[in-house]
């Protein structure tokens, strides 16, 4: 990973705090990227705001770090991180996030479908008090059945799963307090579940339409095997969130339900032996009767050794699983 940062000026350190960071993760762009620094660096100054614009370089083959590095080159709010090989957008939002020094956090596509003029919008409905401005794009320019129509769908999926109800979970154009990025990791897919993330920890949230622009160069990375992925990783987000301290809930709870699954078995088999004369050899309830048992009883064990893993992590670290907003009338409070 290299931070392209030259001719230093002495006004100016690499740790020094800015109002706003624009992360963007790019991958195989090279048509792209200096048009939308073109675009977005007068769309930041007109906020008259300090800003910083950090490229994130996604391991591209096409030519896309050299014209990064022309480009950062050109204007010190512009940083670069490089990759040394693709690794995914959520990696490379978590590298954004992770050196990024804004106050407030803003994620946009590299591709010039996101319209740099909507961050001025989504920063001024933070400053009403919000924690999170989820991007919608209602007027989404994209393939209706390949990409706009699953889109749609898996929405609507991850809306009623999460009790968080966006209309456009894929939209990466977003504006967050730095707080509320902190103090988890991202991996997977699970960038897009960040709203969903903050909203459990007592974030405020809303969503607000942006613009979106056909794409003009390149080719969309996704397709549709991204739906599967996603769903999973909300699966996992979900766990994380309300389970991630009690995991004998989930296992205990399985392991119950194939234990009175096992205990159901066992009861219509010998009312089949008492009742109709059934052998228990001729129906496969026994056997149903045994794997539900024993795996139920894997499936605590499972959840009690899961029980010990956490407390080992939070002990280990020195963390808690409780974070707290603020404090009144202690040493070194504010």
């Amino acid at each position: 990973m290299v931070l392209l940062i030259d001719d230093p000026d002495p006004a100016v350190t690499d740790t020094a705090p800015v109002q706003i960071s624009v992360l963007i993760p790019v991958f195989n762009e090279v048509e792209n990227v200096a048009p939308l620094a073109a675009a977005l660096l007068p769309a930041l100054e007109r906020l008259e705001r300090s800003f910083e614009v950090v490229f994130i370089n996604d391991g591209s083959t096409d030519g896309t770090e050299r014209v990064l590095k022309d480009v950062a080159r050109t204007d010190r709010r512009v940083r670069v991180i490089n990759f040394r090989r693709n690794v995914g957008q959520t990696a490379a939002m978590m590298a954004g996030i992770d050196h990024a020094r804004g106050a407030v956090i803003v994620p946009m596509d590299g591709d010039l479908q996101n319209d740099p003029d909507d961050i001025g919008p989504l920063v001024r409905k933070l400053d009403e008090g919000y924690d999170v401005v989820s991007g919608w794009r209602r007027d989404r320019q994209d393939a209706f059945a390949r990409r706009t129509l699953p889109s749609r769908i898996a929405n609507k999926l991850i809306s009623a799963i999460s009790g968080v109800h966006l209309n456009d979970y894929g939209c990466t154009l977003k504006a967050y307090r730095r707080e509320m990025l902190q103090g988890f990791r991202l991996y997977g897919e699970m960038h897009r579940f960040v709203p969903i993330y903050a909203h459990w920890q007592g974030a405020k949230l809303t969503e607000m339409p942006v613009r979106h622009h056909p794409r003009r160069f390149g080719r969309s990375k996704y397709g549709l095997e991204r739906i599967v992925k996603v769903l999973l990783d909300l699966i996992l987000v979900k766990f994380l969130t309300r389970y991630e301290t009690k995991p004998i809930y989930v296992f205990g709870l399985v392991g119950l339900a194939f234990m009175g699954l096992a205990g159901v078995s066992g009861l219509y088999a010998v009312y089949l032996k008492l009742v109709h004369g059934v052998s228990f050899i001729l129906t496969p309830l026994p056997l149903l009767v045994t794997l539900g048992f024993i795996t139920g009883v894997m499936c605590v064990l499972m959840g009690l050794l899961a029980e010990l893993l956490v407390r080992i992590y939070f002990e280990s670290q020195g963390k808690s699983h409780y974070t707290i907003k603020s404090m009144l009338n202690f040493d070194g409070d504010e």
